[in-house]
């Protein structure tokens, strides 16, 4: 492990609801919840004023209503998510060449690779210009967590929270982890957590005290030995600027139960052609290709074909994915579908277009992965799918979701706080301005009609310049109805 605290990770501050909140003068300081709106959405992000009530992370948004009731609950805009993280990564690589994203907020940084720090004094006057350029660019908040080791600035930051800079010095690590948690440390999840708890290991501490071999004895050989290295601060991880894809895949959940056989090979096929948008982009072909069902009891199966070699041909996926769906039972109704492709390759097999038609047993080999909520590699993961699509059928009407951009002929930007009744309450407001007014139209308005997002930070062309494209909206709050 290094002597110097020049690993660095980042980690941006209830990112998504921190990103609505400067974007919507009217929510600063109050609760803010992104996610899925549906009875089966999942909370993506809470802002700061909302965990006070409880909400966090990953729950189940019908808890979150009942735990704030009077919180702003909003759509994810990832469009907007990903511009915010593109320029954030940007100032990383400035720092140095090994940047290695963890996800759209989340980065480790080598800051000795870039020659830009050596010992704490200077690693600690990187990581405040970092923080001070974050805010400067995109007018929001970062925690920085400095050390010598991956694992230790990530614990760091986490301390640094929100909106600070905690670094941990060599020599000071075990004093530091000693007293803390268990599942402070990588890989210590519930389930660990109380089997080790069962064992009377509670800390840090009492994990080192315990020794390797009762932790392996505990836990087996791999797990075990590095848990008991990491509880001595041990990690030689070296950051790692690209970091392979292992799989690409898309899922969606549905407020309804699809009862529908016919329906649920549509949606399937469906989220086949998407798969393979998302394969093509990334450069990708893949040899298996997955099937995520969760059903009405919450039970989640998987079911996988391997074939003779890499695809991305949405023929060849979609085949395959209707193949793995004949051997699920969806007679009870189905909650998520998903479709994933792993064992990916930066080549493609031309002759397998003619594998469609193939029987299964033929051309791959299938497998049932799980019956009870497990798991395969290729698993799907959240994204922005996963948050919580809404059931369309029957003609497509306009929709006017909480959280995402407008624009009124008249008024200009904003956004929308609600609609219902043939009714959409928009509030008129930018980033840079003042909390601005609220107005109800009918939905089918003319002259409102979806908008893009504007950027956090403007930008400015002569000191004082509001862009172009943006008008500055009253600052007296209140509604008005306007006669559609």
């Amino acid at each position: 492990m290094r002597s110097a605290p020049t690993i660095l990770h980042l980690d941006m501050d209830a990112f998504y609801a921190s990103a609505e909140q400067a974007a919507k003068p009217s929510l600063r300081g109050k609760a803010v919840v992104v996610g899925g709106l549906g009875p089966r959405g999942v909370v993506a992000t809470a802002s700061y004023e909302a965990r006070r009530f409880g909400v966090h992370s990953a729950m189940p948004m019908g808890q979150a209503r009942r735990l704030a009731p009077n919180a702003a609950y909003l759509v994810p805009r990832f469009g907007l998510y990903r511009e915010i993280s593109e320029q954030v990564m940007g100032l990383l690589r400035e720092l140095s060449p090994l940047v290695e994203p963890l996800s759209l907020d989340e980065a480790f940084v080598d800051l000795e690779a870039g020659g830009v720090a050596d010992d704490e004094a200077s690693a600690r006057a990187v990581g405040e210009r970092l923080r001070a350029d974050i805010k400067a660019v995109t007018g929001l908040t970062a925690s920085v967590g400095l050390a010598a080791s991956k694992m230790l600035a990530k614990i760091a930051s986490e301390e640094a929270k929100p909106d600070g800079l905690r670094l941990i010095a060599p020599g000071t690590e075990r004093a530091l982890l000693g007293p803390m948690s268990v599942r402070t440390l990588p890989g210590v999840g519930p389930a660990t957590g109380d089997h080790l708890r069962r064992a009377g290991i509670t800390t840090v501490e009492e994990i080192a005290e315990a020794g390797e071999d009762e932790l392996v004895r505990l836990l087996g050989k791999a797990h075990g030995g590095s848990l008991y290295a990491m509880a001595l601060a041990r990690d030689e991880r070296p950051v790692v600027a690209e970091r392979d894809t292992k799989s690409v895949s898309v899922e969606d959940t549905y407020d309804v139960d699809i009862h529908d056989r016919v329906r649920v090979r549509g949606e399937v096929a469906r989220l086949a052609d998407r798969c393979v948008q998302r394969l093509r982009a990334a450069g990708h072909s893949g040899r298996t290709i997955v099937l995520k069902v969760r059903r009405f009891d919450f039970s989640t199966l998987t079911r996988s074909e391997t074939l003779r070699g890499p695809t991305d041909d949405p023929g060849v996926v979609r085949e395959a994915a209707a193949r793995l769906l004949e051997s699920v039972d969806t007679t009870g109704g189905v909650r998520l579908l998903g479709v994933g492709v792993t064992g990916l390759a930066d080549y493609t097999q031309e002759d397998l277009f003619a594998q469609a038609a193939a029987d299964a047993e033929v051309s791959g080999e299938v497998q049932a992965e799980s019956d009870a909520g497990g798991e395969a590699e290729g698993a799907l993961p959240g994204g922005p799918e996963a948050v919580g699509a809404e059931e369309s059928a029957g003609p497509v009407e306009r929709r006017w979701v909480a959280g995402l951009d407008v624009r009124h002929a008249e008024y200009g930007h904003g956004w929308v706080q609600g609609s219902g009744l043939g009714r959409v309450t928009v509030r008129f407001e930018t980033p840079g301005s003042e909390p601005g007014r609220v107005r109800t139209f009918r939905t089918d308005d003319p002259l409102l009609e979806p908008a893009e997002p504007l950027p956090l930070v403007e930008r400015r062309g002569r000191a004082g310049d509001l862009p172009s494209e943006v008008e500055a909206p009253s600052r007296v709050e209140g509604e008005e109805v306007v006669p559609g």
